[in-house]
C-alpha cells in the first residue's frame, strides 16, 4: 500500500472518530447545565480543557458560555479539530482514496459533510438546542463504523483504518477522564453531594458507556469508573480495550508476530498494552490520575509519531501535516 494511501485512511478514521466524540461531550454538557441550577462557565470551560485548545480558545473568544464554546467546538473552522473542520478533513482524505474505500463509505462521508455544512450556516440555531445537531453528528459516526465493519475487506486499508479510531478514541477518553475527575474528585475520593451523581453519569454518557457501566459494574463511585474507562476488558471503548485492538491491527500490518516486535511504533504500543494489563486503579490514583492520564497521552502521541515516520512518511522529528491533500 502507498504511504499516501495509508495516510489517507488513517486521518479520515481519526477525523471521524473526533467529530463523534464532539458531539458526545457538547450533548452531554448542554444536558448537564440543564439539570444542575447555577451550572455555567466552569462545565464549559471543561470542554475546552479536555480538548487540549484552551489558549486557541482565549484567544478567538475568551468567555466561557453555552454559545462561544458550542461555535467554538461545532462550527469553527478556523479550528482545525472542530466538528466542521474534522468533517471538512475526513472528506478531503476520503476523495484521495474513493478506490480504495467502499462507494457506500465515500456517499455517506460525503453526505455528512454537507449535513455539517449546512447546520454551520444556521449556528444560532443550534446553539440553541444542539441535541438534534448533536444525535445526528453520533449516529452517522455509528453508521460509518458499521460501513467500516460490513463492507470493508479486513485487509491493511482497514487496519490502518481501525488504527487510527482506536487511537483517537483512547485519547479523547483519556482526555474526557481527566479533566471530568479533577472536577469531580473530593479530596475524600468520595461522592459528597447528590449533584455529584448527576455529573458521573454525564461523564459516562459522554464516553457512550452508561449502560454498559450500569450492566458491569452496578452502583457508580469515582474508582469504579476510572477502572472501567481505563481497564474493562470487554468494552469497546475502554483504554486498554482500545489499545490492545490498536496493537493487533498494527502486528496485522506488519505481519509481525504479536508479542514480538521489529519497528519502534509495535515496541511502543505493545510495552503501552502491557503496563496497562497489570495496573490496578488503586495504582493509578497512588501516583495521580492527572499524572497518569497525562503520561497515557504523551505515550499514545509517541505510538502515533512513529507511525507517521514508518508508515506515513513523516520526517523524523514528526508530521508536518496530518491530512493528505
Amino acid at each position: 500500500m502507498l504511504s499516501r494511501v495509508a495516510n489517507a485512511i488513517y486521518w479520515m478514521s481519526r477525523y471521524l472518530e473526533r467529530a463523534g466524540n464532539l458531539a458526545r461531550v457538547v450533548e452531554v454538557n448542554w444536558h448537564l447545565t440543564l439539570d444542575l441550577p447555577g451550572s455555567g462557565a466552569t462545565e464549559w470551560r471543561s470542554l475546552i480543557e479536555a480538548s487540549g485548545d484552551l489558549a486557541l480558545f482565549e484567544e478567538h473568544y475568551g468567555e466561557y458560555d453555552a454559545a462561544t464554546v458550542i461555535t467554538f467546538l461545532s462550527f469553527d473552522r478556523d479550528y482545525p479539530n472542530s466538528i466542521a473542520s474534522c468533517l471538512w478533513a475526513a472528506r478531503e482524505n476520503a476523495r484521495a482514496i474513493r478506490e480504495v474505500i467502499p462507494y457506500e463509505m465515500w456517499n455517506y462521508i460525503n453526505m455528512f459533510y454537507h449535513i455539517v455544512h449546512d447546520a454551520a450556516t444556521r449556528p444560532l440555531q443550534v446553539v440553541e438546542n444542539p441535541f438534534s445537531f448533536c444525535q445526528e453528528v453520533k449516529m452517522r459516526d455509528f453508521m460509518l463504523g458499521g460501513i467500516t465493519a460490513d463492507a470493508m475487506i479486513e485487509d491493511e486499508a482497514w487496519h490502518f483504518a481501525r488504527l487510527g479510531r482506536l487511537l483517537e478514541r483512547c485519547d479523547k477518553t483519556s482526555r474526557i477522564l481527566d479533566v471530568s475527575f479533577q472536577q469531580l474528585l473530593h479530596e475524600t475520593g468520595e461522592m459528597s453531594q447528590p449533584v455529584d451523581s448527576i455529573q458521573w453519569i454525564a461523564l459516562l454518557r459522554a464516553t457512550s458507556a452508561f449502560n454498559a457501566f450500569r450492566r458491569c459494574r452496578g452502583r457508580i463511585s469515582p474508582e469504579k469508573v476510572a477502572d472501567f474507562l481505563l481497564f474493562d476488558h470487554e468494552f469497546s471503548r475502554s483504554i486498554l480495550h482500545g489499545l490492545t485492538r490498536a496493537q493487533t491491527s498494527l502486528h496485522a500490518i506488519t505481519g509481525t508476530k504479536l508479542n514480538f516486535f521489529t519497528r519502534e511504533s509495535e515496541r511502543l504500543l505493545g510495552q503501552l498494552c502491557a503496563d496497562l494489563s497489570y495496573l490496578t486503579i488503586e495504582d493509578v490514583f497512588a501516583q495521580g490520575l492527572h499524572r497518569f492520564t497525562d503520561r497515557l497521552q504523551t505515550r499514545m502521541n509517541a505510538v502515533d509519531a512513529r507511525l507517521g515516520i514508518e508508515f506515513f512518511g513523516y520526517a523524523a522529528h514528526g508530521p508536518e501535516t496530518r491530512m493528505e491533500q
